[in-house]
């Protein structure tokens, strides 16, 4: 009786599913509720000028990735999600996730042209 990697792997998966969405829950409402910007945009561990303007879009970020992540685990708790569409899902959250953090991020750090002398 061997041990089947892909077996192993989508419960890793699945398993990782459950930190994810509890750090992206507490990090949206750090933002929302306790009006915590430490953690808004930031770009080589430094904040923006102003990261009250970019907390709402950082806290819908948040809010809404970690909400499909819990409608995954919901759906594969109950059985009502298939193998291909709850990977599917996850998976592409989680990378669209950190794409649109990374945008963000790069959107409250404009490059600054400076003049040479």
């Amino acid at each position: 009786m061997g041990v089947d990697i892909s077996v192993a792997l989508t419960w890793v998966l699945f398993l990782a599913l459950f930190p994810i969405s509890y750090f992206w829950i507490r990090r949206a409402w750090r933002i929302m509720v306790r009006k915590d910007y430490s953690e808004v945009a930031l770009k080589r561990g430094c904040p923006p000028v102003n990261p009250e303007r970019f907390a709402p879009f950082a806290a819908v970020i948040n809010l809404l990735a970690a909400g499909l992540i819990v409608f995954v685990v919901v759906g594969v708790a109950t059985g009502s999600l298939a193998y291909e569409t709850w990977t599917a899902i996850a998976g592409s959250t989680i990378w669209l996730k950190f794409m649109l953090d990374f945008v963000l991020s790069r959107h409250a750090h404009p490059f600054v042209f400076r003049k040479k002398g």
